[in-house]
């Protein structure tokens, strides 16, 4: 699984506290990493997903 991080993003770094293997802050948005979310951050990377007040995080 993969997610990316849309334009809407608003740069309140909840994903990347909720899920820093994956989410991390560029600037005043946040990006994901580009390769397969790792077994081990499944779980806290769908809940940065679900958290994210503003719908940014898809699945890609």
């Amino acid at each position: 699984m993969k997610y990316k991080v849309n334009d809407s993003c608003i740069g309140c770094g909840l994903c990347e506290s909720t899920c820093p293997e994956v989410f991390h802050m560029n600037g005043d948005v946040a990006v994901a990493i580009e390769g397969e979310v790792p077994e081990a951050a499944l779980a806290s990377a769908a809940e940065a997903k679900e958290g994210c007040p503003v719908g940014a995080i898809e699945e890609a």
